[in-house]
């Protein structure tokens, strides 16, 4: 069983656009710092979605990783606009 969100499934992920990834981090390093907080207060009733968004985190980061890398796939629609250009470069050039 995985851990963590729904929405942030590795292949949803490698969907994502690098601003998209971005923005979900941020969202995910705040939300984590509210959950300390709350636990840190006592007021935190789910310690196990600390775990959850500390792996989603996680897989951002490698997925980021993955990208500067080249190991990792870019997004469809990127992709297909990278192939469009090229193709129209050597049919001009």
């Amino acid at each position: 069983m995985a851990v963590g969100s729904k929405d942030l499934t590795p292949e949803q992920l490698r969907g994502l656009e690098a601003g998209a990834l971005a923005d979900a981090l941020a969202t995910a390093k705040r939300e984590l710092f509210n959950l300390r907080f709350q636990s840190a207060t006592g007021q935190l009733e789910s310690h196990g979605r600390l775990r959850a968004v500390r792996k989603d985190i996680a897989r951002i980061y490698t997925e980021m990783n993955e990208r500067k890398l080249g190991i990792g796939r870019e997004p469809e629609a990127a992709a297909e606009e990278t192939t469009t250009e090229e193709t129209t470069k050597e049919k001009v050039g």
